[in-house]
């Protein structure tokens, strides 16, 4: 297995123009935590490889626990994870599988437990990471 075209060299505008939310999102008040559960797990739903390695490996320098980063593709079934956590994992998997649409229920309990200004946040990260993921699955970017 080898990567394909590298996107970043080839078509550099189009990747930082992908950058440059990336940078949007570092800089918003979405935690660390919450980044980290977002980016794991719309990449397990993709089966992007590179970013499920990088972002477990980030996940646990910030803090996060083996036992939760484990648990993340079974989140409903533990009691690891907040009422928060929960409706941001939800709204994650949704926003990935994206053909079913987002369910009213499931955008309703994330407004219910977040304020407008993070709900668009975590919204945005969520799209940002898909994108990264599109690319990574597409140009076959192989883990380290």
């Amino acid at each position: 297995m080898q990567t394909r075209i590298q996107i970043d060299k080839i078509e550099p505008a189009g990747y930082n123009a992908i950058l440059g939310l990336e940078k949007f999102i570092e800089s918003t008040s979405l935690t660390r935590t919450h980044k980290e559960l977002i980016k794991i797990r719309a990449s397990q739903i993709n089966g992007c490889a590179f970013c499920i390695n990088m972002h477990t490996k980030d996940a646990r320098k910030a803090g996060e626990t083996e036992q939760r980063i484990y648990a993340l593709n079974a989140w409903r079934e533990t009691p690891f994870f907040t009422e928060e956590e929960r409706a941001i994992l939800a709204l994650t998997e949704e926003i990935t599988l994206i053909s079913n649409h987002v369910k009213d229920e499931t955008y309703a309990a994330a407004a219910k437990v977040l304020d407008e200004k993070y709900l668009a946040q975590v919204i945005l990260a969520i799209i940002t990471i898909n994108a990264w993921n599109r690319i990574g699955i597409a140009t076959n970017l192989i883990p380290a």
